[in-house]
């Protein structure tokens, strides 16, 4: 296997081979273009494949180009295999902690480790086939592995071919930023290389503090390694402070170190492993760890397209400028995912490549800024939130109650062992309108959707607090939290005039 076919991909054993086998085939022949496509397709992670499939589903001419491994950061460095690590961290957890539930604590080590990578990487190769060369073959999409650059602002060269097109999206996406830390080098894990490791380091120190970090701190920390964790500001910074502080609290508890407002200021090496230089509040301090896993945000993929070209405005920063439409400044190339927008979640690039795809080819008017993006951080408890915070409605002069059931009030969370954290719902104030809501629970992802779809089909807490529930469920807080909303109706007013009524039927 070349570079290009297996990019960083380790090790060379039987599931790496089956994925490479679907979604970067060795043998790969590219089809003979056509004359012109609708629509050419530049990379073929979640954005480019759902947009790809778009356009053949509706009987179009589209051609896909990808210079890595189709699936993208989702199926081969992102999602599928995060999950499936976190999963694996969970279990080991509940049996470290099996006392909680009546039974006997079983510990796992070190030696576990390559078990639990082995099966992410079965776990990915099985799923790939979603993702694969042939399956989309096979549903009419010309498939093209290799560097894809404009020629012009109608083609696209790949591998010496031209692809003449109608419309183009570039769907590229983005990669891990390395940070600028004197010392530190390149001997350090990212999300594209962690995956890799079969072998547990007994000491990580993760640098940043967001999402990514957080789940493979958590993960790591549970499958027996010591978590430090830099962060520069606060921690979890996107999120509900309360959220953020609840979960900070289960780090500790479990072992993870966390130096919120700090950075790293050097990296030296020592005769076991590393020293990092860490400036916090209280002063320098030295973290010593034998692998450094670096989660500081991440940077659009603008290098080699020659942009400029094709009249398509960009930075290094932002990435691909896009308006509400997912235009560029080229009105007949579009962007769709990471490589052009704040959301960078799976979930949101599958809904941009819809909004793209009918834009490009109907002459669509679909609005990013229409869609309500969820999104959810898988760490245990999960942390999930939809639409505005309680300080992001304040900044934008909306006065707002806040209605909020701790999980330790919900049976069924109590009976799992799981009753750390609670529903927060904000609503507009006065009324049962649903601006926003926070869920801290370890099914807050799951649990999210049923605020979303009550704020996409504009139903206010009102009617969320007559939706029955099956009993015992977590997700019966939301039902509890609109049963709080709803004894805010009963003013005094309101209960002396229904006391007045029950007493007449007495007479």
């Amino acid at each position: 296997m070349n570079s290009l076919q297996s990019p960083g991909l380790f090790p060379n054993d039987e599931h790496n081979l089956e994925l490479l086998f679907r979604v970067h085939p060795e043998e790969w022949r590219s089809p003979e273009p056509h004359p012109i496509y609708n629509l050419v397709v530049i990379g073929a992670g979640t954005a480019g494949l759902i947009s790809a499939l778009g356009c053949a589903a509706l009987g179009g001419k589209v051609a896909l180009v990808e210079r890595h491994l189709m699936g993208g950061d989702c199926l081969n460095v992102g999602c599928v295999p995060s999950k499936s690590l976190l999963r694996s961290s969970r279990a080991a957890s509940d049996m470290r902690n099996a006392d909680r539930f009546g039974l006997t604590p079983y510990e796992i080590g070190a030696g576990d480790f390559p078990c639990v990578m082995e099966r992410l990487r079965r776990i990915r190769a099985s799923i790939s086939e979603n993702d694969s060369a042939e399956r989309y073959t096979s549903l009419g999409v010309h498939v093209f592995f290799g560097e894809a650059s404009f020629e012009n602002d109608t083609a696209v060269v790949v591998g010496g071919k031209t692809l003449r097109f109608k419309k183009a999206i570039i769907a590229t996406g983005a990669r891990a930023v390395h940070p600028d830390i004197p010392g530190l080098g390149t001997d350090f894990l990212t999300n594209e290389t962690v995956f890799n490791l079969t072998e547990l380091p007994p000491r990580l120190a993760v640098i940043g503090g967001g999402p990514i970090g957080c789940e493979l701190s958590q993960a790591f920390r549970r499958l027996g390694a010591e978590v430090t964790i830099i962060q520069h500001g606060r921690f979890l910074p996107r999120e509900d402070p309360e959220a953020s502080a609840l979960l900070a609290s289960v780090f500790e508890r479990e072992g993870i170190s966390v130096l919120p407002e700090s950075k790293p200021l050097r990296v030296e090496a020592a005769e076991s492993g590393k020293r990092i230089f860490v400036q916090t509040p209280e002063g320098e301090r030295i973290v010593e760890a034998d692998a450094i896993l670096i989660g500081a945000g991440r940077r659009p993929n603008v290098e080699g397209l020659y942009l400029e070209k094709a009249g398509v405005a960009y930075d290094d920063r932002r990435g691909v400028h896009v308006d509400d439409f997912l235009r560029t400044s080229n009105p007949n190339i579009f962007g769709a995912g990471d490589i052009c927008m704040n959301w960078k979640f799976t979930h949101a690039a599958d809904a941009a490549a819809r909004i793209a795809v009918q834009n490009a080819l109907f002459r669509g008017r679909k609005r990013l800024s229409s869609l309500l993006m969820p999104w959810c951080t898988y760490t245990e408890p999960e942390i999930a939130h939809v639409g505005l915070y309680e300080h992001e409605a304040g900044e934008k002069g909306i006065p707002v109650d806040v209605f909020k059931v701790d999980l330790a009030e919900v049976d069924r969370a109590v009976t799992d062992g799981e009753s750390e954290g609670f529903v927060k719902v904000v609503v507009k104030k006065g009324t049962d309108k649903i601006l926003g809501a926070t869920i801290v629970s370890s099914h807050a992802g799951e649990s999210i959707s049923e605020i979303s779809a009550a704020m996409r089909g504009r139903i206010g807490l009102k009617g969320l607090a007559d939706v029955i529930h099956p009993y015992p469920t977590q997700a019966d807080a939301i039902r509890r939290v609109a049963a709080v909303w709803n004894k805010t109706r009963l003013t005094p007013f309101v209960a002396g005039i229904l006391k007045w009524w029950l007493k007449a039927q007495l007479r």
